[in-house]
């Protein structure tokens, strides 16, 4: 079983890690920010906000490794300020729309780029 590297080329990235890395039937998808598309920067509107475009990062980079949210099976959520955590669970839950994965939501004391949350995750796609 080799490993593949994941990069999508239409979301920002350092160049010190992959987007993902899929290992036989495991996607491992890097921890995600809520940036802007096009540039390291957190989007407008606290912690729902960056929830939505963090999902919606994760979902465009299993995309790319031929899969989606809902073959999710873990989750880690990384929170400045746990008082936030119905906003984030809040939008969360909108995007995920299905039994949802084993997760845990930690607090932190501060994330890259001034961010409010940061996900992680791990998701289990069959080979064909």
């Amino acid at each position: 079983m080799g490993t593949r590297k994941i990069n999508c080329e239409n979301l920002v990235r350092l160049p010190v890690f992959s987007h993902a890395v899929v290992a036989g039937d495991f996607i491992y998808v890097s921890g995600i920010l809520g940036t802007k598309h096009d540039k390291l920067e957190i989007v407008e509107g606290g912690v729902s906000k960056e929830t939505e475009q963090i999902l919606f990062h994760i979902s465009t980079i299993l995309r790319e490794c031929q899969a989606g949210l809902e073959d999710m099976v873990k989750v880690n959520v990384y929170l400045t300020d746990m008082n936030s955590f119905h906003d984030m669970n809040s939008a969360y839950l909108d995007a995920v729309q299905f039994e949802p994965p084993a997760r845990i939501t930690l607090g932190v004391k501060e994330l890259a780029l001034g961010a409010s949350v940061e996900m992680d995750c791990i998701a289990y796609k069959p080979e064909k």
